[in-house]
């Protein structure tokens, strides 16, 4: 009989090892309830126009570092342009953006619980994290909500220089 529970005991922990390691690519969720960043995520990084001459742009960047950068307004490079990150700058971006995934959709805009008092005219960002299942999660950020959310307007702001992107965006 103990033989036959030690085995049992052996054959259930196998089962749930593999269980975790098929499972170590897919989404789960912290603590807190927000989703852990996962290898097989592409993260797509957007900026808004604002009134002057902030560049806009919108970056995509795969786990494995590929990445396309796509010039709109304002930028040194206007158009399409792809580039290669090393995999451990896609980690550290996403690490970056990391403490501000919500679970499905969160908007911090003027109007909204956090952001009461705004000025206008400033840009804003949107990022993206687009699960290979087809799961996809959404932060909107302007950037006039940046009272009260200090941490995370300086991660957004900060972000994109963990990509080699900075001779496509310019001046800031």
């Amino acid at each position: 009989m103990r033989m036959m529970t030690a085995m049992m005991t052996a054959m259930t922990a196998m089962t749930a090892m593999t269980a975790g390691a098929m499972l170590s690519g897919c989404a789960t969720t912290t603590g807190a309830g927000r989703p852990v960043a996962i290898e097989r995520e592409a993260i797509t990084y957007e900026t808004a126009p604002c009134f002057g001459t902030c560049p806009v742009y919108a970056v995509t960047v795969q786990p494995d570092g590929s990445g396309v950068f796509e010039g709109k307004r304002h930028t040194a490079v206007s158009g399409t342009r792809a580039f290669t990150a090393s995999p451990d700058a896609y980690r550290a971006f996403a690490a970056a953006l990391g403490p501000y995934r919500p679970v499905g959709e969160r908007l911090v805009q003027p109007g909204t619980p956090d952001c009461r008092n705004a000025p206008t005219d400033m840009p804003s960002v949107d990022v993206r994290w687009s699960e290979l299942s087809g799961a996809a999660h959404h932060l909107s950020f302007y950037r006039g909500c940046g009272q009260g959310n200090e941490a995370m307007a300086a991660a957004l702001a900060s972000a994109p220089d963990l990509l080699p992107i900075a001779g496509f965006i310019g001046k800031r």
